[in-house]
């Protein structure tokens, strides 16, 4: 599978977010296949070197990007990398950044997109290890009461209307 960027499938909506449509198939199928050949070979955690080297046989297959998840560093591996911990830092359960961007430039040395699973949405609510309570409330970086609290992963929710929250993630990108 190889799909092609245009400016049919990337816009930059009113709120400057970029974002990626593509329409199904003429069948109705949708344009990426569910079927994926890429499959976990064993069930371990796998480090940014030992991923650097599978990713000339991704390619093989004919796909033209790999997504990283969890990127973030986080502290709660049940959680799967939604409770960042920190925002400006890889994972280092992974290994060091440095083999992040030995893989990162091997995927693009393949002409592999690489997409980053960047968690924006929520963070760990611990006291210690998080942003929660940074100024003593919990509302510096989130919404205060029911409102900041995500019942479901238990962790907190950015008031995105806060200028310190975007400016921060604006930052954390950019790194």
């Amino acid at each position: 599978m190889n799909m092609e960027l245009s400016n049919d499938v990337v816009d930059k909506n009113e709120f400057g977010v970029w974002e990626i449509f593509w329409p199904n198939n003429a069948d109705g199928s949708p344009p990426i296949p569910h079927g994926s050949q890429v499959k976990m070979q064993e069930p371990i955690i796998s480090t940014y070197a030992n991923f650097r080297d599978d990713v000339l046989p991704i390619k093989r297959l004919g796909y033209n990007a790999v997504q990283i998840m969890a990127i973030q560093e986080h502290l709660y591996y049940a959680r799967f990398g939604y409770h960042v911990t920190n925002f400006f830092a890889p994972s280092g359960r992974f290994g060091i950044p440095d083999d992040l961007k030995s893989l990162i430039d091997r995927a693009h040395e393949l002409g592999l997109l690489v997409l980053m699973d960047i968690v924006h949405s929520h963070a760990s609510n611990n006291v210690l290890d998080g942003l929660n309570m940074f100024d003593g409330t919990n509302a510096y970086y989130f919404h205060s009461g029911s409102k900041g609290h995500q019942w479901m992963w238990d962790s907190h929710l950015f008031n995105y209307g806060s200028w310190e929250v975007c400016t921060s993630f604006e930052t954390s990108l950019k790194q």
